[in-house]
């Protein structure tokens, strides 16, 4: 009789622990993600384009090759990457606080 409880018991906990364990790897993945979403952030608020003549042209590297832009195409574009970047950030601690507070979830469960 007690063999099927124990037995059921084993395959809650093993299926409660993969859970966990797969939680915990999505949440340092999402981690990691932050991480780079904000040094790509950096990135594009650091360029010194403003200090140059509106009238400057640029060039932007486009794979292998660069593409003669002028600054108010150049600027724009980063001021978009800043703003996705932005975004990201806050979908992936959204999702960051959800996966760890279903880690405590599924850590009680056990």
């Amino acid at each position: 009789m007690a063999a099927p409880v124990d037995l059921g018991l084993n395959e809650a906990f093993t299926e409660l622990q993969a859970k966990v364990i797969d939680t915990q790897q999505k949440v340092k993945l999402a981690d990691i993600q932050i991480e780079q979403l904000n040094r790509t952030k950096k990135h594009a608020n650091l360029t010194e384009i403003m200090t140059l003549v509106d009238e400057t042209n640029m060039y932007e590297g486009v794979g292998r090759m660069f593409i003669l832009q002028s600054k108010e195409v150049i600027n724009s574009q980063l001021l978009e990457k800043q703003k996705i970047a932005e975004e990201k950030i806050k979908e992936l601690q959204q999702k960051k606080s959800y996966l760890e507070w279903s880690v405590k979830e599924a850590e009680g469960n056990i």
